[in-house]
């Protein structure tokens, strides 16, 4: 699909602007996010403000249909009551259905247990991990409860905390990253802070265990961009272990990144409890973590 933006659009976010040709803006959204949608030839995010006059180009072809035999995604369950669950997602699992992976995602294995709210697409998912970051998310049961997650989460009152083992040595026992981040402007599918496009990112760190070649660290997300964890700490020199796109891959016998989500915490939206879940180091990283130690 091709369309060229009128001068009454201009102010208006590509994602609201393609809502009206495409569907739905969620759908939209989706198209935007797997970079199937180019303005003047450029990928944009879709809060890319138009100026009227742009030629939008739309791939919407249809991708061909995965297998129906796909195995349902593993996953196990950390917390729940009736309103939400906390899920243990180990690595390699997809959370929902994007571009090259329509099937076999946590969402759609989270429909089962009665994941709901927000997208269609991706009923109850609040938040994402990487394919190969394992750990912990938190999912809605229903529309009410996926809200407000969404709107703790943008108002930074959850706790995600992250055991991530590094290259190096941070030069103090404590820091923060505060750098934006957005598409580099070199490799499209990488984030960093060489961007065209940059949105405020923070992270903070600290020494959990120094290494004699290596350095455990705990990191905490204050915003939520994607690869946040992985660009920041590479932007500061210290590159996570295993990571094959923004780290050194085959370290210690890594056969993915070492990043997992340890620690997540939030008051019940509904009830106000504290929900307070911990995940230990899955098997390869533990085993990793110990060949770290042996150096």
């Amino acid at each position: 699909m091709e369309l060229t933006t009128p001068s009454e659009a201009a102010g208006e976010r590509l994602d609201v602007h393609l809502a009206g040709p495409l569907g739905s803006r969620a759908r939209a959204q989706r198209l935007i996010d797997d970079d199937r949608v180019l303005v003047d030839g450029r990928i944009r995010q879709k809060r890319y403000v138009l100026h009227g006059g742009e030629r939008i180009e739309i791939d919407d072809t249809p991708e061909p249909p995965r297998p129906s035999d796909d195995a349902p995604a593993p996953f196990a369950i950390a917390w729940e009551d009736e309103h939400l669950l906390v899920v243990d997602k180990p690595a390699g699992v997809v959370v929902h259905p994007a571009r090259g992976h329509r099937q076999g995602t946590l969402a759609q294995a989270l429909e089962a247990r009665g994941a709901a709210g927000g997208d269609a697409e991706r009923p109850g998912i609040v938040h994402r991990l990487d394919r190969d970051t394992s750990g912990l998310l938190v999912v809605a049961r229903s529309e009410v409860v996926h809200r407000a997650l969404k709107a703790a989460i943008q108002s930074r009152a959850v706790t995600r905390e992250y055991l991530a083992l590094v290259g190096g040595r941070p030069a103090a026992r404590a820091g923060t990253i505060d750098a934006p981040l957005g598409r580099d402007r070199r490799v499209r599918v990488l984030m960093s802070t060489d961007t065209d496009e940059p949105r405020d990112a923070i992270t903070h760190f600290s020494i959990e265990e120094p290494l004699p070649a290596a350095t455990l660290l705990l990191v905490r997300l204050e915003t939520g961009r994607t690869h946040q964890i992985r660009a920041h700490l590479r932007a500061i020199g210290l590159p996570i272990c295993g990571d094959p796109d923004y780290g050194s891959a085959g370290v210690f016998g890594l056969e993915r990144q070492f990043l997992h989500a340890a620690h997540l915490a939030f008051d019940h939206p509904l009830t106000g409890a504290r929900v307070d879940v911990r995940s230990p180091l899955p098997d390869d990283l533990a085993a990793a973590l110990q060949r770290a130690r042996d150096e």
